[in-house]
């Protein structure tokens, strides 16, 4: 009986999603094979004047998804697109009935938030799992990503992309115009005669807060690229066996204060000098060898500033480097097993991925002297790097199910750190969509002498996604020995906890109000240890609403955290500790030359920064957030961000304080010039009630940047760095000491250039 009603299930199951599948409408296109290559003066006058605009396929018709979901867009949009044998090719006609208020501002490559944007999606393999976006402003600046299907945190649209293809902008007294050559060799797609794409076109207009696409990608459906056209007609085309090969030079003066010189801290000079190559080999159209030698890791863009003065986890930081970019979502689960920013310092590397058919898979060898460096004569590991191996594959199964697996290792001195994971992603019905991930580590301690252990993590949610309701059910638990050294792990994936958090929202969309829409969310979380003690609880709500331009949300959150013995120094016996705080925040960007941002927290927190006799306690606190993007002029493009932090205790008295200001300014003289000014400047300032010491830090940096494509560039920057620190010579020793005034404490001078090759 019991079988008998679990079949009865999952015949249910089955026909919900084919009913669900047929209410959707499959969009599809063909697109012709092209005897040229179409320029913006074929469509003069914002119309196709030639044969050969003509002969390209024609879009039109586009849908909102924002903020009027299902409605025609209230601007015309037409694409014409076409392919010949090395390139595909579209064109975009963006009509405007205020043309004047349409934003373009010359930028750098990605730096196109708040400009007017067109652009297209591509999944070249048909699988409705991940795709190719390119997108482009009125005056042809690109910002182009990766897709991958998913409501979890590893889904949505990842920036480290870095294609190689061809754009032109023209504002015109109707709109814009918009031309985009994507070469075949920038894509991956199957060995076949004939292909069988997915394919999406999108109109973003800020001003108006609106979002069209064609075909119709409404929010009343679960998922993206389920919701895309086929496209048809390519045929006995292939990037062939094309190489990309990028040699880089890296060269620096550094000027640093060095705590360890002989007889004290001082000054320290010395040169630095790199020469690398990174290459790219691509077999039967999608298998992707990636080569490093002496691999060019060093980060030009810096990181945004974030606030991590009493932060009980780690901070995560995204991955910038290009050895890890192509088929990066490979590698990704829910979970983060792989976050390669833990690989600092390696030598050299190679990574090879690919598809076929309903298979993908991907590996990835490479070494990391960063664990042997900085360490004693004494310390087993001096000297030792770190080798890895990295193993993924998985299968697609109907519409968007997929089942993977995952294998990592980490070698290092007498140890290892081994992980093996099992994955799944099932598409229910077209609103509902379930993941699941089982995983197991052992771990042999790194420096010997100790015992090994082993442990496991299981990973299990349940989301729906609609246009009203929205629900995300997520249950992890990982025992005491679980860990994976090569990922990132925060409160709820940390070992030795077990528990489920769950977020419950609602939209309504009011008429004839100025109000897009209004939405209120429940978030919970309950953790527990492996034994079943409470560690962590939380429970907040939050109402939110939003015009086209203009989004504002309040909440209040309450929570139950618990420290146990070795959470903390000192901490002997359980302790338990409530507090809760109330968010304000606002978003604007009415303005065509100012857009901004802010949010206000208060209430109580955990202190875990107390001094030294104290253990931790609750406190008062607030956080000031604040934005802005200011664009004086169509080149000049100024950020700013401003971050507060204040905690007090009941009394009122002052135990510590963060601030930090950043402020970024970017001219850009041409597509390719460009010349960045960043200046940034944190102060903690301490006192009797915490352990946290005054510092303070004041950064310029200074960077010239001439860019052809994301691989062939040129930089030249400056560095320089103040802090509060005096050194002291007293019976002829150097000591370090913090005082009140900042001075330069390290200056560097670099350049950087790297150039592309390929074939």
């Amino acid at each position: 009986m019991k079988d008998y009603f679990c079949r009865l299930r999952l015949a249910g199951a089955a026909l919900l999603t084919f009913f669900a599948s047929a209410a959707f409408a499959q969009e599809s296109l063909i697109i012709p094979e092209i005897s040229g290559v179409p320029s913006l003066n074929d469509f003069s006058g914002m119309e196709p004047v030639t044969a050969l605009a003509r002969s390209m396929a024609k879009i039109e018709n586009f849908v909102q998804r924002e903020p009027d979901d299902g409605e025609p867009a209230s601007q015309r949009t037409e694409a014409f697109v076409g392919y010949d044998r090395t390139e595909l090719h579209v064109i975009f006609l963006a009509f405007d009935s205020e043309p004047e208020g349409i934003r373009a501002n010359m930028s750098s490559r990605e730096n196109i938030d708040g400009d007017d944007s067109v652009e297209i999606t591509v999944d070249t393999f048909n699988d409705q799992r991940a795709a190719f976006t390119f997108r482009s402003t009125p005056l042809g600046i690109q910002w182009d990503a990766r897709w991958t299907e998913g409501s979890s945190r590893r889904g949505g649209f990842d920036i480290t992309l870095e294609a190689v293809w061809d754009s032109e902008g023209r504002l015109t007294d109707q709109g814009y115009m918009v031309k985009m050559a994507i070469p075949l060799r920038s894509l991956r797609f199957p060995d076949s005669a004939e292909q069988t794409w997915r394919v999406q076109f999108a109109r973003i207009i800020p001003r108006l807060g609106e979002q069209s696409f064609w075909p119709p990608y409404t929010i009343d459906i679960e998922g993206r690229l389920n919701q895309t056209a086929l496209l048809s007609g390519i045929r006995d085309v292939s990037p062939g066996n094309n190489y990309q090969i990028i040699p880089f030079l890296f060269a620096r003066e550094v000027d640093a204060l060095s705590p360890r010189l002989a007889g004290g801290p001082g000054f320290n000079s010395s040169s630095e000098q790199d020469l690398g190559v990174d290459a790219k080999f691509v077999f039967n159209d999608s298998m992707v060898l990636d080569l490093t030698l002496n691999p060019d890791f060093s980060q030009v863009e810096s990181d945004e500033p974030q606030v991590t003065v009493n932060e009980r986890f780690e901070v995560q930081f995204p991955e910038r480097r290009p050895f890890f970019v192509e088929n990066a979502d490979f590698f990704a689960t829910d979970s983060t097993l792989i976050f390669t920013r833990r690989i600092v310092d390696p030598e050299g590397g190679l990574r090879f991925t690919g598809r076929t058919g309903d298979y993908g898979f991907g590996g990835i060898l490479i070494n990391d002297a960063a664990p042997g460096q900085n360490r004693g004569a004494s310390d087993p590991l001096n000297g030792e790097k770190a080798n890895i191996a990295i193993l993924r594959g998985f299968r697609d199964f109907g519409e968007q199910d997929r089942y993977g697996f995952l294998l990592s290792d980490r070698e290092l001195g007498d140890g290892y750190n081994r992980v093996a994971s099992l994955d799944s992603r099932i598409k229910l019905t077209e609103n509902w969509i379930t993941q699941i991930q089982l995983i197991g580590s052992e771990t042999e301690p790194y420096a010997g002498g100790g015992e090994s252990y082993t442990g496991v993590q299981r990973n299990i949610q349940l989301n729906h996604v609609g246009r009203n309701w929205n629900t995300h059910t997520h249950f992890i638990e990982a025992s005491p020995g679980f860990r994976a050294d090569l990922g990132f792990m925060f409160r709820f994936f940390r070992p030795n906890t077990s528990g489920m958090h769950q977020r419950i929202a609602y939209s309504y969309f009011p008429e004839n109000i100025p109000l897009n829409r209004v939405g209120t969310a429940w978030f919970g979380v309950y953790l527990e240890d492996w034994k079943g003690a409470k560690i962590f609880h939380q429970n907040g709500l939050t109402l939110d609403f939003a015009s086209d331009t203009t989004s504002a949300s309040a909440g209040w959150t309450d929570y139950n955290e618990i420290l146990q013995p070795g959470d903390y120094p000192g901490v002997m016996v359980t302790q338990n500790h409530d507090y809760d705080d109330w968010q304000l925040q606002f978003e604007n960007n009415s303005l065509n030359t100012l857009s901004f941002g802010g949010s206000y927290r208060w209430g109580t927190t955990l202190n875990l920064v107390p001094n030294a006799s104290t253990l931790p306690y609750v406190a008062d606190h607030s956080r000031v957030t604040a934005e802005a993007l200011w664009r004086p002029t169509d080149r000049l493009r100024v950020n700013n961000t401003y971050l507060y932090t204040e905690v007090r205790n009941a009394a009122g008295a002052h135990i510590f304080s963060n601030e930090i200001v950043r402020s970024n300014w970017n001219y850009q003289f041409t597509r390719e010039w460009s010349l960045r000014f960043i200046t940034q400047y944190e102060e903690t300032e301490g006192g009797p009630l915490t352990r946290l010491e005054d510092d303070r830090n004041l950064n310029f940096d200074v960077l010239l940047r001439y860019v052809i494509n994301p691989w062939s560039a040129f930089y030249a920057g400056y560095n320089s760095n103040s802090s509060n620190f005096e050194i002291i010579e007293f019976e002829g020793e150097r000591e370090l000491v913090s005082t009140t005034d900042l001075r330069r404490d390290g200056d560097q001078f670099f350049v950087k250039f790297s150039y592309l090759f390929q074939r």
